[in-house]
């Protein structure tokens, strides 16, 4: 799910270069930060939120599929 996520992060910014994933398993529960270069914040939020949203979506489904259960953090 970490390469999932820095895949689709990669390829919404202008800097791909600076897109970091950090990986924390807490309470049986996985925990994703990602990090973007300050100016690509606004492309992976997106308009209220929207594409954020959506990104949680996608790691949300994939990670059912293994029975799992994550939360993605976009962090400044």
């Amino acid at each position: 799910m970490k390469e999932l996520l820095t895949y689709v992060a990669q390829h919404l910014v202008e800097h791909p270069e600076q897109v970091s994933v950090t990986e924390t398993d807490a309470d049986g529960e996985v925990l994703l930060e990602l990090r973007v270069a300050p100016e690509d914040t606004g492309k992976v939020i997106g308009r209220q939120g929207r594409i954020a949203k959506e990104i949680r979506t996608l790691i949300r489904s994939v990670a059912q599929r293994s029975g799992k259960r994550v939360s993605v953090e976009i962090v400044d």
